[in-house]
């Protein structure tokens, strides 16, 4: 699939240039031009051309859904039947579908309210000369935790974050890692932000870049935040099973964030 450049009505600048061997793929329900809108000035602004991809508006959904595990769901992350959620989740198993079936070899991945840096497309370039150490780049989140540098990328850093990092606003993703997540990740049975970060079991490696070059929540609010507290499984009898996942994905993301610091730390120094 070719991507085609999209222009604001009415732009004078030169009409942005692909990255060699990169799509761009921007994630916008129909019902949601202004984001579309703004996510159009984000991306002419750093001269990224991008193709939508049309979000699965959770609103639509029924139960029971074949791509959503309801038992899964309520032992593992505590919450019922979420339509939102899902509908976000599919959404980007559709641009893994959709990248895959490009001839890119590798794909930036975008939510509809986030803000760019203005030299994200450099540390794009960078970031894909290193690409032997990463099959996923995380380049937002939501969350503050400590990232420890790895290598120089620009004015930021190749970098490995010992906890759980969520929000899943930007990121970027070669062809191994996306087919493992299409692979492994169906039906849903974890919120999206969680369960692509779980690269140490889904067989592919992972890095971010910090500080960050996506800023996620424009401004515009999100349905999906605003729903999590009427679908949490209520009662203490939910902890037998999420306290215990929890702590397993924790000490499991610890043991093999921190053997991958210390390798990286070793590898590049070399």
């Amino acid at each position: 699939m070719s991507q085609t450049p999209e222009r604001i009505e009415g732009a004078t600048d030169p009409a942005p240039q692909p990255i060699p061997g990169l799509i761009t793929l921007v994630i916008n329900l129909d019902r949601a031009p202004e984001r579309m809108a703004h996510m159009a000035r984000e991306l002419q602004a750093v001269g990224l051309p991008y193709t939508r991809i049309t979000a699965v508006d959770g609103a639509t959904l029924q139960r029971p859904h074949p791509d959503f595990s309801e038992a899964h769901y309520r032992h593992l992350h505590g919450r019922h039947w979420a339509p939102k959620e899902l509908g976000c989740y599919l959404s980007h198993i559709q641009c893994l579908r959709t990248f895959l079936a490009s001839d890119a070899q590798y794909a930036l991945i975008l939510e509809d309210d986030v803000r760019l840096d203005p030299d994200i497309r450099q540390v794009l370039i960078e970031a894909l000369t290193q690409t032997r150490h990463w099959n996923l780049l995380r380049l937002s989140t939501v969350n503050s935790g400590t990232w420890w540098p790895v290598r120089p990328l620009g004015h930021t850093n190749l970098a490995v974050c010992l906890t759980r990092e969520k929000g899943a606003g930007g990121y970027v993703v070669d062809r191994v890692a996306a087919r493992q997540m299409l692979n492994k990740l169906l039906p849903m049975r974890l919120a999206w932000d969680i369960a692509f970060d779980l690269e140490w079991l889904l067989g592919f490696k992972t890095l971010g870049v910090y500080p960050m070059v996506i800023a996620q929540n424009a401004g515009f609010g999100t349905d999906i935040q605003d729903d999590l507290d009427k679908i949490k499984v209520r009662g203490k009898l939910k902890y037998l099973t999420v306290a215990p996942f929890r702590l397993f994905l924790e000490l499991s993301r610890l043991g093999y964030r921190l053997y991958r610091l210390v390798s990286l730390r070793m590898f590049l120094r070399a």
